[in-house]
Formats: structure tokens, sequence, C-alpha cells
């Protein structure tokens, strides 16, 4: 993502407001921009106006080999956040149908229109707008939670590069976005339910290169980029299936049988250290004793010597 990326989606956001009018319905605040994406050149359902914006994303990112790669710099990961608007903007609302929002746009426009079907001129491994999003069918059912996240962490890094002014070195908005860029990464990252490989798991490392591209961008431009924080790397807890690593139950009996280990070993080296306590006297004591029966019967022999002298 670059800021000519950015400018798009902000004009759709500007042009499509992502809050409703008072009775609930979707509301254009410029509508000149997608009058020619409307029937009959006029969008009057709800539906009709977020078509609207869809159709205009595409075109600006993938409408030709020109198109894909001069504005989408040849990045197939711009579709996620096309699917990723659409998915929070169609959310705004409650369903009417039997079916989510997204399910019954896809239904209705997507699979049952003639618009995202159009070829792709000179692009060969995605020939229509249905092909790209038939590739990426597995963010349709994200969690609407991680939908709003991701929505508004794509928002706020898309202020960065709308608020840096070349002219100057120091972006002290660029800075307070990107705190806040940073703070809601973490919180996407430290989520439990985005598994590795997944889906999200993807989207999570496009916006980490999209942060790291500003940062050289800024640099590039001669900004005063130090200041920004960097992406927190955060290790992802790996779980075996089968084992689970080790249960809570597990691992309590695990350490309450170690615990019994390590105080039977206490036991019987504490009895060790006594037997020898106990040798090393009843040693002592002996030799003690056997020393003085010594000295006792050379005094004695001392005394038999001194008679035998004497009587002769």
């Amino acid at each position: 993502m670059n800021k000519q990326g950015c400018k798009l989606f902000f004009a759709v956001r500007n042009s499509i407001s992502d809050n409703l009018d008072k009775a609930e319905n979707y509301k254009f605040n410029i509508e000149g921009n997608f009058n020619e994406y409307c029937t009959n050149g006029q969008c009057s359902s709800n539906l009709g106006k977020i078509n609207a914006g869809c159709l205009f994303l595409f075109d600006a990112f993938f409408k030709d080999y020109s198109v894909f790669s001069s504005v989408a710099k040849s990045n197939i990961n711009i579709v996620d956040y096309i699917i990723i608007w659409l998915n929070h903007m169609l959310n705004l609302k409650k369903s009417e149908e039997h079916m989510s929002n997204l399910q019954y746009f896809y239904n209705t426009y997507i699979n049952g229109g003639n618009m995202y079907k159009n070829p792709i001129t000179g692009i060969k491994e995605y020939n229509s707008y249905k092909n790209l999003i038939d590739k990426k069918l597995d963010l349709i059912n994200m969690d609407m939670n991680i939908i709003s996240k991701f929505y508004d962490a794509f928002n706020t890094l898309c202020m960065m590069y709308i608020e840096f002014d070349e002219e100057k070195s120091n972006c002290t908005k660029c800075l307070k976005y990107a705190n806040e860029f940073v703070k809601k990464y973490k919180i996407l990252k430290e989520d439990s339910s985005i598994t590795e490989k997944s889906a999200c798991s993807q989207i999570l490392s496009s916006l980490s290169n999209y942060y790291d591209d500003f940062k050289s961008y800024c640099t590039s431009k001669g900004g005063n980029c130090e200041q920004y924080p960097s992406i927190p790397t955060i290790e992802t807890p790996q779980i075996y299936v089968g084992s689970s690593a080790k249960s809570s139950g597990q691992i309590s009996e695990d350490a309450s049988s170690s615990s019994s280990i390590t105080n039977k070993l206490f036991i019987v080296l504490s009895i060790f250290g006594a037997i020898a306590f106990f040798l090393g006297i009843s040693y002592k004591y002996s030799l003690f004793g056997f020393r003085k029966r010594f000295q006792k019967q050379k005094l004695r022999e001392k005394l038999k010597n001194i008679k035998k002298k004497m009587n002769h």
C-alpha cells in the first residue's frame, strides 16, 4: 500500500460514509464519483451504493494490466482490504434476508451480475474481479469483530500516508497515528482466534509490511522517522494436535509426581546421611577405646619388666 492507494480508499470512504444516517441507511456524501457504477446512473438501494463503491475500488486497482502494475504494484493482497471494506460496510446494517448481507451481496451482485465477471485485460492469472474475490472466499466468513479491528488498523495506517507532508521532516500527526497503529496491530497479533497460516495471519503480515514500507518511504523523503515504534514481535505458541502440548491436569499431575520423587529422594539421602553420621561416631569411639586398651596393655608390660629387674 502507498499514498496513492490510500487516497483511493479514502475517496470511497469520503463518498460513502461508514456511518449510517438517522434512518439507518447508507448515505452518499459525494454521489458523482460512482454514478457510472449505478443502474441508470442512480444508486437508489442501500446495496446498490455499496456495490458502486466496491466496483470503483476494483477498477481503480485491477481494471487492466497498466493499472494493476502501476497502482496496485502487482499486489494481489489489496483485494483483502477491498473485501474488508465491503464486509465492514455490509455489517453496519442488520441482515434482512435469511443469510448474511455479504452472502446476499455475493449472490446478487458478484455471482448474479456481469460487471464482476468482465475479463481483466492483460492479466492471465486473474481473469475477472469475481475470480479475484473467489480466491479470497475465506475472508467472507471472517468474524465481524476481527473485520472491524482490521478495518480500523488499515484506516490508521492510511492516515499516516495521508497526513505525511514531504515538505516537512517532522510529522507530529504521523507519529500519533503510528503509535495508534502499533497498538491496534498488537491487539490483533495477540488475538488467540487468529491462527498461524490463516487468512487473518496473512493480513497481519501484509499490514506489518505496509507499515515498514511507510517508514522507508518517510525516511526516503527526509522525514524524521526514528521515533516511530517498531512492530512488536510476539511469539505464537505452538499447539500440537493430539497432545495439545499438555493439559493443565497433566501438568499438575506431572508436577505432583516430580514433587513426590523429590521427597522420596530426600528421605533416602537423609537416611544414608544419618547412617554415615552414626557410623562415623561409632568408628571414632571404637578407635578411642582401642587406643586406651593398647595403652593399658603397654603399661602392664612395662610394670612386669620393672618387677623382673627388681627380683634379679
